[in-house]
């Protein structure tokens, strides 16, 4: 009966659905179950104790309504609750870290550049794996402020966008980075504008496909990968407008679905 339980995967709002739609790509027979945090985001500007606080109550839900497995589908909640949440909860959960280790071996100048929020290049678990590359590898660090915001605002392609992406990607360019690590789950809606923007030359690490992976092998480890030949079904919650994140939803699932509201206060 527990193969048969979903996915449980949250974000601070619509960015984790980057992660979902690898993990659905990857397990086409699996239920998912994810909840858009979206009256609390952007977690970056957050407190860690805030961001503990959401993540217990938002895995806790996700137990509740039978999840076999948890996914942080953020970086920011990651480095921030990653080893509370396991301490307390004894299913698999797994989390999302910037691919600093595969841009390293992609890269050959030997300089990459990692995009992503204050709060997670800021934290002890980030400069913990960057450090491990160093000094065979130089890694420049952008803080994007407004990246998320514009995410959930499904505002992907304006004269505004194009100007944040301009103002935090050119001095990475300037510094020599071949490779470029999105170390945001709502950063990869942005690919589009990033590659029109670096060309190319320029790789764009996504580790969306490297979650999906990791969550495939932790199910098959725990005996819990599905046995049904069906396609799965997606539930989705939010704490924030059912109807304006269902929207949201929608247009980057690319596929009708159902939000439900999340009363977790």
């Amino acid at each position: 009966m527990t193969r048969k339980k979903p996915i449980g995967i949250f974000d601070s709002g619509i960015g984790g659905l980057s992660i979902a739609r690898r993990i659905r790509d990857a397990l086409p027979n699996e239920d998912i179950l994810y909840i858009a945090d979206s009256l609390h985001a952007p977690y970056g500007y957050k407190t860690p104790a805030f961001i503990t606080q959401r993540s217990i109550i938002l895995t806790r839900f996700l137990i509740e309504n039978g999840a076999k497995a948890i996914v942080v589908a953020c970086n920011t909640a990651t480095v921030s609750t990653i080893h509370q949440l396991r301490t307390e909860f004894s299913l698999p959960i797994i989390g999302v870290e910037p691919g600093v280790k595969p841009a390293a071996e992609n890269s050959k100048t030997g300089i990459i550049g990692i995009l992503a929020t204050e709060r997670t290049l800021q934290s002890e678990s980030f400069l913990h794996l960057s450090n491990r590359f160093i000094p065979a590898t130089k890694v420049e660090l952008q803080p994007c402020p407004g990246f998320v915001e514009q995410v959930e605002k499904l505002d992907l392609a304006s004269d505004e966008t194009r100007s944040l992406i301009h103002r935090y990607v050119q001095p990475l360019l300037d510094k020599g980075v071949d490779t470029i690590v999105l170390g945001c789950t709502h950063y990869p809606f942005l690919i589009p504008l990033i590659k029109e923007m670096v060309g190319e030359n320029i790789s764009v690490i996504d580790t969306g496909y490297a979650v999906a992976k990791e969550v495939k092998r932790r199910l098959g480890i725990e005996s819990l990968l599905s046995s049904s030949t069906d396609y799965g079904n997606n539930l989705f919650y939010t704490s924030g407008n059912p109807d304006k994140v269902e929207t949201a939803i929608n247009t980057l699932w690319g596929a009708q679905n159902n939000v439900s509201s999340l009363n977790s206060d």
